[in-house]
């Protein structure tokens, strides 16, 4: 579909000139031109001919085909919808974190007049292969159209990604977009879903996720026929009734396939203070212009910090946060990576975070640093295990993916436009537009660990692929997005080096922002894979005790896996039955009980009370009996809520800093999994409002609220009290 007389309008509002389809540049002011191909969301469309401006009075969308348009005014925003219509697009806003494999909400097309007005979604970076020279786009093809091409390995690592979006998309209602072959569509390594379908009255329930997948076993490699057989079967019968439980399964042949696959990964480091800055306060890990290779070397990180705050602050707490992650990773690995648990690892990993951040925030405090004198730093790190890597950030500083194929930024930013998106208050496209939507929420040293959030995922590693690690320096005005394929891509080909490469990136930087330090960590797998000849199978008699008492059929136990980032919540009516134990041993125990207790009586007669109060250190594996760390959910009366931002509850705004004191938490009549809380405002700038204002809520309000808001502890200073 060509049309010579369509121009693309350059998206620098001072310049807005119009350009051919074609160019990637302005040809007026260099300013790139990004080709934003937009999916339309309803049945029956009809946009006109290929070629042709939809008519919808802004004249700004060029029809593709049927579903498919193109944003040829790229600079203005879009049409947003209304705060109090945002049912339908509230999931893809709070999967946001999910955008890897979900498609995101650009804005709306209103077509027809009057009361014969249609309302169409639109969503943009949807699964399409695109040709820029001839501007056109086709849809990516379905997973069931490549499945029988792929390796075995592939197609497990498909199904493991399945099982991992199952539990979030259930939270939000659109599990059911899983069971549809239409919309599960493959990008290379990765599953895209085309668009979210709500589910129906009754949820999805993993039996049928068993079942759809039995269709693709008649194409699986010989190899892993049984094992998909078997999980499938395990599925249907209920055996597996969690999707933690199904992904621990899927690990397990992943790790039985992964012996016939070498690896190997090079890392290299690069930092530039840039043309601005006088002083670099960036900081990388292994150290500047360090080429490190695994194999022969054991270890393989890459870490990259952006330190910010007060004279020479940024420098030292980038540097001490470098040195404290390096030394806690070294011990994290040290065993052999056949032994290493996921899950474990993760939270190892975030835990790993939270002391750089404790060390950094004690150093602030030794300073007397108060507000913006407070020193802190960003950080993303890549830790490859094996067939996997694991990333971490905390910040803006950034992780993309990059393969034959595409680059995706796989990591979400902690600022303020991310979170208002991430908690359904608006389309990212127009959170950006807000002041200070750049502003970071959270930074390593900027407070303690208990308020700090980081973000974990893992990812399976199945082709030739490299990593890029960037602080904000080479990230911002998407630089990355719009040089991968000229400068990363030949990498993957075998036509540049590593090397090359970092220099090159480095220059971008420096030349098309230049407005701060960069630093960049590449991480290169070199991936060859051989089909085994052994047959694997499935064994789940070791997964199930440990993983009984999850089950993600219920979309209201909050468990997300994603990634395996979790927050797990034991479900209260699961019942557990306890071994039988002789009466005998009950007498035995009781007359051992009884005279303890007398034994510690007759002590308490001869010797004065001693209150000892103790603080934990952080991360101690057993904390004191006597204290509970409190969260959102074993939330209880008389605890206190703390607002980190400005939320809504109730449709009633309430500013930072806001403290809320739990009254009364209790069953709602409507809805036995979402209890109502009432809540009383105790604002310390209004000491009036202690006895006036109480605010109503249902706890699944508190739980979308996310890092907007947290529990003080038992040890915190209470404004309420």
């Amino acid at each position: 579909m060509e049309n010579d007389a369509v121009t693309l309008c350059c998206p620098n509002e001072y310049c807005q000139s119009a350009n051919p389809l074609t160019h990637k540049f302005c040809q007026q002011c260099s300013t790139p031109l990004p080709k934003r191909y937009l999916w339309a969301v309803g049945n029956d469309l009809n946009f006109g001919d290929p070629g042709s401006i939809l008519d919808d009075g802004s004249n700004r969308y060029l029809v593709i085909n049927k579903f498919i348009l193109l944003d040829i005014k790229p600079g203005l925003l879009p049409q947003i919808p209304e705060l109090d219509d945002l049912g339908k697009i509230r999931p893809y806003l709070k999967l946001i974190p999910y955008r890897l494999h979900i498609p995101q909400v650009y804005g709306i097309l209103n077509l027809g007049n009057g009361q014969s007005k249609t309302e169409i979604l639109l969503l943009e970076r949807p699964p399409l292969i695109t040709d820029a020279t001839i501007t056109q786009a086709n849809l990516c093809s379905s997973l069931d159209t490549v499945w029988s091409a792929a390796s075995s390995i592939r197609q497990i690592h498909w199904l493991w990604q399945l099982a991992n979006l199952w539990q979030p998309l259930g939270i939000e209602g659109v599990a059911s977009s899983l069971l549809d072959s239409y919309l599960l569509r493959v990008e290379g390594v990765l599953i895209r879903l085309l668009e979210l379908r709500f589910d129906g009255e009754t949820p999805p329930t993993l039996s049928q996720l068993g079942e759809f997948w039995l269709k693709l076993l008649k194409n699986a490699k010989p190899n892993i026929a049984p094992f998909i057989q078997q999980v499938c079967e395990f599925l249907i019968q209920g055996d597996i009734n969690s999707s933690e439980q199904l992904i621990k399964v899927l690990d397990q042949g992943l790790n039985q396939l992964e012996k016939s696959q070498t690896t190997t990964i090079t890392i290299y480091t690069k930092t530039d203070s840039g043309p601005s800055r006088p002083r670099n306060e960036d900081a990388c890990y292994p150290a500047a212009d360090t080429l490190i290779t695994k194999p022969p070397q054991h270890n393989a990180l890459a870490v990259v910090c952006d330190g910010i705050g007060g004279h020479e602050g940024g420098n030292v707490a980038s540097n001490l946060a470098i040195e404290t992650i390096q030394q806690q990773i070294k011990e994290l690995t040290s065993v052999a990576d056949d032994n290493i648990d996921p899950s474990m690892l993760l939270s190892d990993l975030e835990r790993a975070v939270a002391t750089a951040n404790d060390k950094i925030s004690q150093r602030n405090d030794s300073e007397h640093r108060q507000g913006r004198q407070r020193m802190g730093t960003t950080i993303v790190m890549a830790l490859p295990i094996a067939h996997e890597i694991y990333i971490t950030h905390v910040g803006d500083s950034r992780a993309y993916w990059i393969t034959r194929h595409s680059c995706h930024q796989v990591t979400l930013d902690d600022d303020v436009a991310s979170r208002e998106v991430r908690l359904g208050y608006a389309l990212y496209r127009e959170a950006l537009q807000h002041s200070g939507s750049g502003s970071l929420v959270q930074a390593l040293g900027m407070s303690k660990s208990t308020s700090l959030h980081p973000t974990s995922q893992r990812f399976i590693i199945d082709e030739d692929a490299v990593f890029l690690l960037t602080s904000d320096g080479l990230s911002d005005f998407d630089r990355v997005e719009e040089s991968w394929e000229t400068e990363i891509l030949p990498l993957l080909s075998g036509k540049t080096s590593i090397e090359n490469v970092s220099q090159r990136l480095i220059e971008i930087a420096n030349t098309k922002n230049g407005h701060d330090n960069v630093t960049i960590a590449l991480v290169h797998y070199n991936v060859k894979y051989s089909e085994p000849d052994i047959r694997i199978t499935a064994d789940i008699s070791h997964l199930l005790a440990d993983t009984e008492l999850y089950s993600s059929d219920d979309p209201n136990n909050g468990e997300s896996f994603i990634n395996n980032q979790k927050t797990q919540v034991i479900s209260e009516n699961k019942t557990i039955k306890l071994p039988q134990i002789p009466l005998q041993l009950f007498v035995i125990l009781g007359l051992t009980l009884l005279s303890g207790l007398l034994g510690y009586w007759f002590k308490l007669q001869f010797k004065s009370p001693t209150i000892i109060i103790s603080s934990p250190t952080p991360f101690s594996s057993q904390p004191p009996p006597s204290t509970i760390q409190r969260t959102l959910d074993n939330l209880s009366p008389n605890w206190v809520i703390q607002a980190n931002s400005s939320i809504t509850l109730n449709n009633q705004p309430f500013s930072a800093e806001s403290f809320f004191q739990v009254i009364e938490k209790k069953t709602n009549p409507n809805n036995e999994n979402n209890p109502e809380v009432r809540l009383r405002l105790c604002e310390k700038s209004n000491p009036a409002l202690e006895t006036s204002q109480i605010v109503q809520v249902n706890f699944s309000e508190l739980q979308d609220l996310g890092k907007g808001i947290s529990i003080l502890q038992s040890n915190q200073p209470s404004p309420c009290q």
